[in-house]
């Protein structure tokens, strides 16, 4: 609960159909491009706060003259400093002559970042340090433009290792071991692969070697490039890239698991990780935003025209569901609706929980972003209420006295704000051993607002994963309260296997759930079943990841759903006076309020490619034999 999560990254395309003096015409500034960048990644911002970059290509650049611009920081504001960077110059010109910058074509030739096609994006750090040469885009250069190659991308890869060592056996000397540098490589590797048979081709036909780079920068297969780079890429992805001549894509992976957007007109055309923002910045119905389909490409030429390409053949659509429940923002219209059915569906469970006793019991929910969930829940709370009240009153043999009927009538959730989070306080607390006494702190607590050993409490929260800000912290902040019960609701399920496509969830030691079925089974003298898939994992080890299954699948078999929350509950009650409950969300339900987006591996462990099966049995291995570390 209130536990941060990195997660997947975020991407903004755009490339200007119209020249800039269309724009200067047209909107008042030529400046249109950046000013949209930087809206869609101001409005992204939550999918990233470890670093955030831009990089920018001008179209027909005369020799001599820079063509390719970028920025990037890693800074505690990198939004901020990316612009700040852009606008350096244009604010000096802006001093010293204001004028020029009325200027469109003077722009694009003296101002940096004065171009027809940006791309931005914003990292949250799932692997590696957090340097400046993780930030994207990254970039390949080459004095030819059609071998210059800019990539920014959310993205993780399960088969790096394979990936690399076909790098490798290239005969090429890859300059970090990362999914990052693999994608970047190949995809490079198959650029320049693309221009020497080009080349080779026209240069029999007696063209110059400067109109064969015309002729490079019209033919160029981008699709046939995404094709061969990608052939043996597992994992979830969404790549969008530049050519420096001035070709573009976004690319997505055969299931769909990470989200892409995009919409075109005559004018432009827009890509983002989140309808939303496109919808937003744009001033656009959603119908008009399209997604990126699954194994598909978006592909801009240099000339304009844009299409979208099969790239690789699709699979079955797996959309990350994670994206709805938390990371994406709540202001797109179908992922609000869905965080609302979350919890509006798990009311029965907490009636339950509650032992029916409504009258005393008080809702809430921490954290903020939570709070749609909470909307739904109350609806369901107060819908339940509802009928009560017609089945009570519809009851012919009952003889109410008036101050029954009041009761009756008058009766309604109980809804307060229960804890307010002290942002600046949280700013403070580092990541040592001994902060636990500050991070008690971090919420202010409401006093007065529960009936002391008689109310329950009742707090929803988007998901349940390590339980450690839960146990170390919030409980023992809400049993301040003195309440009967605290019952901690999650609108997601029990997350139980590890992530390998884009989230910061990659070890199995780190789950509640995985804590409590272990628990579990040294409780009821099951320990062989511990060992039992330790050696299936063992014994599947080197295979290739096509003949892997998932065995810790059998470490959860023995219990229902309820038994694992039962005993999350038990682990997390550790000094608290009130008694707890946990309650998760059910995978019926989830896929009720989310029928779309059925990527569900981290719930059922049904991954949705064959690597992830490797890095869950290799997760597993890493558990039993106490290494610290990534699976993948």
């Amino acid at each position: 609960m209130s536990e941060l999560i990195k997660h997947e990254c975020g991407f903004a395309f755009i490339r200007l159909l119209k020249p800039l003096e269309y724009f200067q015409s047209k909107y008042g500034n030529w400046m249109y491009g950046i000013n949209r960048m930087y809206l869609m990644m101001e409005k992204q911002r939550n999918r990233g706060q470890d670093g955030a970059g831009m990089a920018s290509v001008k179209l027909d650049t005369l020799p001599g003259t820079r063509y390719i611009d970028r920025t990037r920081s890693n800074s505690s504001h990198p939004i901020v400093d990316v612009f700040d960077e852009v606008r350096k110059p244009i604010n000096a010109v802006r001093h010293e002559n204001p004028e020029l910058l009325k200027d469109a074509q003077w722009a694009k030739s003296n101002m940096p970042f004065a171009g027809e096609i940006y791309l931005g994006h914003l990292r949250y750090g799932t692997f590696g340090k957090n340097d400046i040469d993780n930030v994207h885009p990254v970039m390949r250069e080459n004095n030819w433009k059609s071998k210059n190659l800019a990539v920014a991308g959310n993205f993780n890869l399960t088969n790096v290792g394979e990936m690399f060592q076909s790098l490798v056996d290239l005969g090429q000397h890859p300059k970090g071991y990362s999914d990052t540098v693999t994608i970047l490589e190949q995809i490079g590797h198959q650029l320049d692969e693309e221009n020497q048979l080009l080349f080779d081709t026209l240069k029999k036909q007696g063209l110059t070697h400067k109109e064969i780079s015309a002729a490079i920068a019209r033919d160029l297969d981008l699709k046939k490039i995404l094709a061969n780079a990608s052939a043996e890429w597992d994992g979830g992805y969404v790549i969008s890239g530049i050519i420096g001549h001035g070709d573009a894509f976004i690319m997505r992976d055969i299931n769909g698991i990470r989200p892409a957007w995009y919409y075109a007109d005559d004018e432009i055309v827009v890509g983002a990780s989140e309808r939303a923002v496109i919808q937003t910045v744009m001033k656009l119905p959603e119908e008009k935003i399209k997604p990126v389909k699954p194994g598909h490409a978006v592909i801009v030429k240099k000339n304009g025209t844009w299409s979208e390409e099969m790239i690789k053949e699709p699979g079955a659509v797996l959309s990350c569901s994670f994206e709805r429940i938390y990371f994406s923002r709540g202001s797109d219209r179908e992922i609000y609706n869905e965080r609302k059915k979350l919890g509006e569906l798990i009311v029965p469970q907490i009636i339950d929980a509650v032992n029916g006793e409504l009258d005393h019991s008080v809702f809430s929910f921490i954290p903020n972003t939570s709070e749609t969930a909470f909307y739904g829940m109350m609806k369901g709370i107060e819908t339940h209420m509802l009928q009560q009240k017609m089945d009570e009153l519809g009851n012919e043999d009952a003889n109410h006295t008036k101050a029954e009927l009041h009761k009756i009538i008058n009766a309604r959730p109980r809804v307060e704000k229960i804890a307010i989070k002290d942002v600046k306080l949280r700013t403070f607390i580092t990541g040592d051993e001994s902060r636990d006494d500050l991070v008690e702190h971090v919420y202010d607590i409401t006093y007065g607002t529960v009936e002391a050993n008689k109310d329950n409490l009742v707090v929803i929260d988007d998901s349940i994963v390590r339980g450690t800000t839960l146990r170390r912290s919030i409980l023992r902040i809400l049993d301040r309260l003195n309440p009967k019960r605290i019952v901690v609701v999650s609108s997601s399920p029990q997350i139980r296997y590890p992530d390998c496509y884009g989230i910061d969830m990659a070890k199995l030691s780190d789950f509640i759930a995985f804590n409590a079925a272990i628990g579990l089974l040294k409780d009821r003298g099951q320990y062989f079943i511990i060992n039992e898939v330790y050696k299936k994992c063992k014994e599947q080890e080197h295979l290739p990841k096509e003949q892997v299954k998932n065995h810790v699948k059998e470490i959860y078999a023995p219990f229902k759903a309820q038994e694992i929350s039962d005993k999350i509950a038990e682990l997390m009650h550790g000094g608290i006076n009130a008694e707890v409950k946990v309650v998760y969300q059910s995978i019926e339900n989830l896929h009720k309020a989310i029928p779309n987006d059925k990527g569900d591996w981290y719930f059922t462990g049904n991954y949705p490619t064959p690597g992830g099966n490797k890095v869950v049995n290799q997760s597993f291995i890493n558990f039993i034999e106490g290494k610290n570390e990534r699976a993948y």
